[in-house]
């Protein structure tokens, strides 16, 4: 995993979103999750989020005599066309501020790099917000070391089920796994899986199916502070109030610009 440079030059914001934050009328990720804007380009996730890393998950195999077998970051497939074989590689890349935000995404092309930068650039766009807290019983724990309580996720005939686990456990969950849950933010679970969890990118979407449906339970305001539950950096109850006045001047751009 390495950290992603913050570069502002020569940037042109074609978005209404994207020249708010350039202006710094916008000066952090809560506001826009909390106001419910998509982004649409990936130096807005660069600039909000200036601690982002990036890793690349080991999706496909390699073949031959001597390297058969072992994991690597590119998935080959092959189409059988008149004028011979087309190549086209697939490649899988997660970022996140291991902090409650983190992103998935696919990118494919010809070559090897398009297709590994294409997933980077997704990613940023599909950044969710996790929401994490201390469900287990077992632990005593006053901070957000794992998730409040069990969920489950699926693509395909894959199943996974992400249960709280105490303080000190560690990522119980498959290797791949482990990576989107350590950006995340997520210290400690327990997982169950079924299906064909050979087929690494169905095991990867029922994973994130898995985190987007933390934040879809309506939780009691009494248990929110029972299980130590936050969303993202800060709750957006929090940050609602004061962003009123920019969800405002986002809609008057937009219907200018229109």
């Amino acid at each position: 995993m390495k950290e992603v440079p913050l570069k502002e030059v020569d940037w042109k914001p074609v978005t209404a979103l994207g020249k708010l934050v350039k202006e710094g009328k916008i000066s952090s990720i809560e506001e826009v999750f909390a106001l419910g804007h998509l982004i649409l380009e990936p130096k807005i996730v660069d600039i909000l989020l200036p601690n982002l890393q990036e890793d690349l998950l080991l999706i496909g195999q390699a073949k031959g005599k001597f390297g058969g077998g072992k994991r690597r970051i590119f998935r080959q497939t092959q189409k059988k066309t008149s004028e011979g074989n087309k190549m086209k590689f697939t490649t899988c890349a997660v970022v996140g501020n291991r902090d409650g935000y983190v992103g998935v995404a696919v990118g494919k092309s010809k070559e090897t790099v398009p297709s590994r930068d294409k997933a980077k650039q997704k990613a940023r766009l599909n950044l969710i917000r996790v929401r994490r807290g201390c469900g287990s019983w077992e632990s005593d724990a006053a901070e957000p070391n794992s998730i409040p309580f069990a969920v489950e996720g699926r693509c395909g005939s894959v199943r996974i089920t992400l249960m709280p686990a105490p303080r000190g456990k560690g990522l119980c969950v498959e290797k791949e796994c482990a990576k989107i849950l350590e950006l995340a933010g997520i210290k400690d679970i327990w997982s169950k899986t079924k299906g064909q969890t050979k087929t690494k990118l169905n095991l990867i979407y029922a994973l994130v199916d898995a985190l987007k449906k933390l934040s879809e339970v309506k939780v009691k305001p009494v248990d929110i502070t029972k299980l130590c539950i936050i969303e993202g950096k800060l709750k957006s109850e929090e940050i609602i109030p004061d962003s009123v006045s920019t969800k405002t001047s986002v809609q008057q751009q937009e219907a200018i610009e229109a």
